[in-house]
């Protein structure tokens, strides 16, 4: 996969879209529904930085029914996906990180229960 590595490191750059990647990146697939729980944001918001996620070619997304899922694009070259899984490795055990982990593992209404 042909990445520009300004797009990558831009895409990261920015708390949410870190902590949204890293999120999904633990969980391996969520729904904007359950980053909206995790994150505590308005789903327009999260919606947004998805998109640049997806847009850097970091994120793939997969449409079932109404609902949006997304995962790491595992297209991605090695350096990108080293650099979020050692990002995540060093970091995940750390406030806010761990707390969305928790938000996400407290939601009672997870997809495949009952959806957004």
């Amino acid at each position: 996969m042909d990445i520009q590595a300004g797009d990558f490191y831009s895409a990261l750059s920015h708390p949410m879209r870190l902590r949204a990647a890293l999120l999904i990146l633990k969980m391996d697939e969520l729904c904007v529904c359950e980053l909206t729980h995790a994150l505590d944001l308005a789903q327009p918001v999260i919606s947004r930085h998805l998109a640049q996620l997806k847009e850097a070619g970091i994120l793939l997304a997969r449409k079932q029914g109404l609902w949006v899922y997304y995962r790491i694009n595992d297209a991605l070259p090695n350096w990108a996906l080293d650099v979020i899984q050692t990002t995540a490795n060093g970091i995940m055990d750390s406030t806010p990180y761990k707390d969305d982990t928790q938000a996400i593992s407290t939601m009672s209404d997870r997809p495949n229960q009952v959806c957004c």
